[in-house]
């Protein structure tokens, strides 16, 4: 499970590994401390050499000075050498620095590690969008009853166990995150593995963190055992790894799941605040030897190191108070029992239509679609659903792609590409590739569809436009084109 070990390009240095963890503790909580470490990269032999007097700005830098937008002189800093990515079959498109970035946060118990299958205890989807400088946050039950690719129905927390069991590319995680962007249906580009011990660790070497509990609690460690933790209400405590990791991972009381999901986001903020407080951000870039030490065996991620470091930094921008928060709870599922594994096991079917409200406040930077939902407005859902849409002629009528793409466009629809389908057909058929349903309703509608063979879903993450159009000769007859 060390993805760090088992990498192609061996063992990763110091200096690199310093920057993976640092991202992906942004990913528990926000470990934003690397700026200031990119200019000091010389734990190994790499093209170019850092600059003098490395961590200190002094008058007599060499090379030309940049100013900045209020004519303040900055002094130029020597181009670093290319990061280097770890080779993946797996991995994303380069990320372009202006799009929304997601990160599928998946914890793991440590004790189960040494299974062959283990099923994730907690995923967390964190986003950042870089132009609004917006963030957010959403909690995804464990017992979620969603379709796994390639397996069907079942929790979501199994489609780890079903990646890891059966070998696929890229594993647990991987499946995991496919299973993920289906269910809510926005992309999630990456995946950050983290298992308990490492969380533990990791609180442990920032110090103690500061939650506000509103609830009696009695909390009992991973393990068991006599000794319990009990948290009173209410106010601000305080509290250690094993502390803050018993807290993360209650699950009693009314609220069951959906109270830990809220505790959990609690401890990611808190540890944000933390490692950003001015008096311990110089004292954690001083432990940044002892931080490879303890936490590469932890952390397993598709992350590119150089988006890595970007997000950090941009992460570190982000004000708390644009960080929009949100967990699927019971007033958005349906709860029931089904049969697993030979056992009776309790489920949460989720109510797309609910969960797709939370989607929205917490994905989109002017807040949720909601009204728009309640008015039913389907070409402003469908607008704000940004799909990429593809409009191929397989009619008798030449040039009737050309048309219905100008009318579509009219309507706000962001259509890419036009062409000529693969066949004629007699009926229009609209392919799904990415969970768009808001444009799918709009083109159900447009067409007249009402047939379920008209309609194909072909999830793809790979295809450049997330909905097909293949114009049938019934449109060809009937459509309101001028």
């Amino acid at each position: 499970m060390n993805f760090l070990k088992n990498t192609k390009l061996g063992r990763f240095s110091l200096g690199q590994i310093i920057f993976w963890v640092i991202a992906l503790a942004v990913a528990v909580g926000g470990l934003f401390f690397v700026r200031g470490l990119v200019t000091c990269w010389v734990i190994t032999p790499l093209p170019g050499s850092p600059p003098s007097n490395c961590g200190t700005v002094t008058a007599g830098l060499d090379g030309p000075t940049i100013t900045n937008s209020e004519v303040t002189p900055v002094p130029g800093v020597e181009v670093l050498p290319p990061p280097i990515t770890v080779p993946d079959s797996n991995l994303p498109p380069a990320w372009d620095g202006a799009s929304r970035i997601t990160v599928l946060v998946i914890g793991l118990d440590a004790r189960d590690l040494d299974t062959s299958a283990p099923r994730s205890d907690t995923m967390i989807l964190l986003t950042i969008d870089p132009l609004t400088k917006t963030a957010g946050i959403l909690s995804i039950p464990r017992d979620m009853w969603v379709n796994i690719p390639g397996f069907g129905y079942s929790r979501i927390n199994t489609a780890y166990s079903s990646g890891e069991g059966n070998k696929l590319p890229g594993g647990g995680p991987e499946l995991a995150r496919k299973t993920v962007e289906q269910f809510i249906g926005v992309p999630v580009q990456y995946y950050a593995q983290i298992d308990f011990n490492t969380f533990v660790e990791f609180i442990n070497r920032i110090g103690q963190i500061e939650i506000y509990n509103d609830e009696e609690l009695r909390l009992d460690p991973v393990g068991g055992g006599k000794d319990k933790i009990r948290l009173t209400c209410c106010g601000i405590r305080r509290l250690n790894g094993v502390e803050a990791l018993a807290y993360v991972r209650y699950r009693k009381g009314d609220e069951g799941d959906i109270g830990r999901a809220k505790r959990q986001q609690k401890v990611i903020i808190a540890i944000r605040d933390k490692v950003l407080d001015p008096a311990n951000f110089p004292v954690l870039i001083s432990q940044a030897n002892d931080f490879y030490n303890e936490f590469s065996a932890g952390i397993k991620t598709n992350m590119p190191l150089d988006t890595a470091i970007q997000l950090a930094v941009l992460a570190r921008d982000i004000p708390v108070t644009s960080i929009e928060q949100g967990v699927i709870d019971y007033s958005m599922v349906v709860l029931d029992n089904v049969t697993l594994g030979g056992q009776n096991a309790s489920i949460m079917k989720p109510l797309p239509d609910k969960i797709r409200i939370l989607r929205d406040e917490i994905f989109t930077s002017a807040g949720a679609r909601s009204p728009l939902a309640v008015q039913n407005d389907l070409t402003a859902l469908m607008q704000a659903d940004a799909a990429r849409v593809r409009v191929l002629n397989g009619s008798f009528s030449p040039g009737l792609d050309v048309s219905t793409g100008n009318y579509f466009v009219a309507q706000g629809m962001a259509v890419t590409e036009i062409g000529t389908a693969d066949r004629a057909y007699d009926r229009t058929v609209v392919v799904l590739y990415s969970p768009k349903l808001y444009t799918l309703k709009f083109l159900q509608t447009a067409f007249g569809i009402n047939s379920s063979t008209q309609i194909l879903i072909k999830p793809d993450p790979s295809s450049p436009v997330d909905v097909e159009i293949r114009l049938g000769n019934d449109w060809a007859s009937s459509n309101p084109l001028p």
